[in-house]
């Protein structure tokens, strides 16, 4: 059983059927392409289509450029197709609980069971927006967006925009706004430029070539302490640079419709707008004792859960390296899970009655 059809559950379902599986993917929307339409339309890859694809198919166009939204919208779509897999949407899972010692049950929205001895949880790092507890923010009379709900800059335009994140996306989209309104960044830490490519050759294929993509003990290397790396092909650090828009330290509180800056000075805002990141959607498994911690996070060694022998994970920000929430990275993740579940099973299986 696979649960999400977004681009985790489809590397899951291609690996395991490569496997000699016959795997059962459970999508709760209608389409097979996760979150990817739901992100803002101008989104583009920070990774060329070379190292952007899914196990088994290569990611179509000219190998060094680097998609768009709908770009990847359409090769999921495709991919999904071509996969010789029973994906069922509509079908929205509710709550996963052990059926006996060896199997577990999968329960949907409208009351459907299904009964397996393996499930993994694909619904990915990107289903649920992550909105922090701000000072302030509740009683902010004015807009707030996570950049989640934020498509184009139109609707903003002329307004005064706080971004809260200094990640890619938060980066990507305070660009985008500048043209139409003054934009401000404000973050814990400065922002950390990483350059799109070096010596010619982007920055991916240099991780890949090192080895650092794939590395769990890379994490401080690559992230540190000090917030998340953006991308960067000389234009995002440029137009910074130029004041519009700026990065600011991390405000103190919002005040009603102000600002309270962290040098003590107030600003009148009309759009706080959080890039902040998700969270793993993965509220189906709370009855399942053991699968998720105190946080609602999941617990897990490498995506396999340390509870349950048939529980596994795809698809989670630093499940096992860098890459393992991109489309890159879900397919060796895919396959890792995988062959540790199977060798549970197979040891459970195999393993003498005890008397």
């Amino acid at each position: 059983m696979i649960i999400g059809a977004g681009q985790a559950g489809l590397a899951t379902a291609y690996t395991a059927r490569r496997a000699g599986l016959a795997p059962l993917v459970l999508e709760a929307s209608d389409r097979t392409v996760g979150s990817w339409p739901y992100y803002y339309d101008s989104l583009t890859l920070f990774s060329p289509a070379r190292r952007s694809s899914l196990p088994g198919r290569a990611f179509p166009g000219d190998p060094d450029g680097y998609p768009v939204r709908d770009e990847v919208v359409a090769y999921l779509t495709e991919y999904a197709a071509h996969l010789d897999v029973d994906i069922r949407t509509g079908h929205r899972v509710e709550k996963v609980i052990a059926a006996d010692a060896n199997r577990l049950e999968v329960v949907t929205a409208d009351g459907e069971t299904f009964i397996a001895p393996m499930v993994i949880a694909a619904t990915g790092a990107f289903s649920r927006p992550h909105r922090p507890a701000l000072p302030g923010l509740d009683s902010f009379p004015g807009t707030v967006l996570h950049s989640a709900d934020y498509r184009r800059p139109e609707p903003l335009a002329g307004k005064r925009v706080v971004i809260v994140g200094g990640g890619n996306s938060a980066v990507q989209i305070a660009v985008e706004l500048a043209d139409h309104t003054r934009v401000t960044l404000a973050t814990r830490y400065p922002l950390r430029f990483i350059p799109q490519k070096v010596l010619g050759r982007d920055v991916h294929l240099w991780l890949a070539w090192t080895g650092l993509d794939t590395a769990g003990w890379a994490k401080p290397l690559l992230t540190g302490d000090k917030g998340t790396p953006v991308m960067d092909s000389g234009g995002y650090r440029d137009r910074i640079a130029t004041g519009n828009p700026d990065r600011r330290p991390m405000f103190i509180r919002l005040d009603g419709d102000h600002v309270i800056w962290s040098d003590g000075t107030r600003e009148r805002v009309d759009v706080v707008l959080l890039a902040t990141g998700y969270r793993p959607g993965v509220d189906y498994l709370a009855d399942l004792n053991g699968a998720l911690d105190d946080t609602g996070r999941p617990r897990h060694r490498g995506g396999v859960s340390p509870a349950h022998p048939g529980l596994g994970f795809v698809g989670l920000e630093w499940q096992r390296s860098f890459s393992s929430a991109t489309l890159r990275g879900v397919g060796p993740d895919a396959r890792h899970v995988l062959n540790h579940l199977l060798r549970r099973r197979t040891r459970a299986w195999h393993a003498p009655a005890r008397t």
